[in-house]
């Protein structure tokens, strides 16, 4: 597939050591698209988890921001990479 003109900036929202986010980075690196990595709190109560909480309606990582776009759950994540990549 092709990926968009229109998507600047991918970051993963995630945790170094968690086999979800991990298979979000194969999929992002299977797909060569490029993207920035953030390492969260495990602490559900600080600032930016409750930020992404609010912005993904979801509690856990990974989450991936496409641009303004916050999509969370690894299986929603990849099946977005598979369909829009």
């Amino acid at each position: 597939m092709h990926q968009s003109p229109m998507i600047q900036k991918i970051i993963l929202y995630q945790f170094e050591f968690c086999p979800f986010c991990e298979l979000v980075r194969e999929k992002l690196k299977e797909k060569k698209i490029k993207y920035a990595k953030i390492n969260v709190s495990s602490d559900r109560n600080d600032k930016l988890r409750k930020e992404l909480k609010e912005k993904s309606k979801v509690e856990t990582v990974p989450i991936l921001k496409i641009n303004n776009k916050y999509i969370g759950d690894s299986k929603k994540i990849i099946k977005y990479l598979e369909e829009n990549f």
